[in-house]
């Protein structure tokens, strides 16, 4: 099976009332956890890739592993960019065989971000690939999103429906209270489901997409720590809050933040125990692990995607 878009797994997904997870990849041990979790689920898969990602191992090194993923498995598996922030790189994707693109101009005024996303649009369409756009800003920092509290801005639901009708795009991701990065929440996390619930009405049919949505388990934070890490504790996403999501509209959950966490941890954990080691493969591999238990956790418990490839 080769790569496929997300249009009939969001499709699927919006019926089903359930979620895609979108992992972020950086390296060969985050591909194989992510895709051996998915495997044995049986779950649909957005492997995803950040512009830090593309500079860190190289657009023809990740997607030649994601390539191998597909070959290995036979699972639905997209291969998306995340944050692109200008039309070149979303070109070069396109060109460079991913299967779906997000353009992110949230932080440009309104048209500014319509026409943008309109130009990405026309060129992805052309070629057999798929558009997401974002509208409204997340706080937090993730590689190179860096937003404030203060200047973090709700989706407004009437401009939602103006700007999927002008742009033709294939999905959103909104802003509804989610956070990039692992220190999201200084009071009790909310998310803003009346305007979630909102936009679904306007839009029918039309896939949602929540980024920030990492939970940072605590288990993992303090682990982390006991092990010679500096991570301050951190208020993520409540999982229940995802689950419901996922029976709201949303079609695409991205993560990133908790496998990060997972597979830090568990090599902080492996040279406690084993200081005098220095094969890669003795540390990776237990990482590699973390990797997919977390996977596992996600598809069964809050994307509900597990047996639906």
């Amino acid at each position: 099976m080769p790569l496929v878009t997300s249009k009939e797994m969001f499709k699927k997904a919006y019926e089903g009332r359930y979620a895609v997870g979108a992992f972020n990849v950086n390296n060969m041990e985050i591909i194989q956890g992510i895709v051996d979790a998915a495997k044995e689920e049986n779950a649909p898969l957005i492997l995803q890739v950040s512009a830090g990602a593309r500079k860190y191992a190289k657009h023809i090194y990740l997607t030649k592993l994601v390539e191998a993923a597909v070959e290995d498995t036979g699972l639905p598996i997209v291969l998306h960019l995340d944050h692109g922030d200008d039309f070149e790189i979303c070109k070069q994707c396109i060109d460079g065989g991913f299967t779906s693109v997000m353009i992110d101009g949230s932080k440009h005024a309104f048209a500014e971000n319509i026409e943008l996303t309109k130009r990405v649009v026309d060129y992805a369409h052309e070629r057999g690939v798929v558009v997401e756009a974002e509208l409204g800003k997340l706080a937090g920092i993730e590689d190179a999103v860096n937003i404030s509290a203060a200047d973090a801005t709700f989706t407004d639901p009437d401009q939602a429906v103006e700007f999927v009708e002008r742009t033709g795009v294939d999905s959103l991701a909104i802003a509804i209270g989610t956070s990039h990065g692992a220190f999201k929440f200084k009071g009790e996390p909310r998310l803003d489901f009346d305007r979630l619930e909102k936009i679904s009405i306007l839009l029918p049919g039309f896939p949602i997409v929540l980024h920030g949505a990492s939970s940072v388990p605590q288990q993992f934070v303090e682990e982390c720590n006991k092990y010679g890490g500096h991570v301050p504790g951190a208020q993520g996403v409540p999982e229940s809050m995802l689950k419901r999501a996922g029976t709201m509209g949303v079609c695409k959950i991205n993560i990133d933040t908790d496998l990060r966490l997972a597979m830090t941890t568990s090599i902080r954990k492996y040279y406690v125990e084993h200081p005098e080691e220095f094969d890669p493969r003795k540390y990776l591999a237990p990482a590699r692990d973390a990797i997919k238990a977390m996977v596992q956790h996600k598809m069964r418990d809050v994307l509900n995607c597990s047996g639906k490839a």
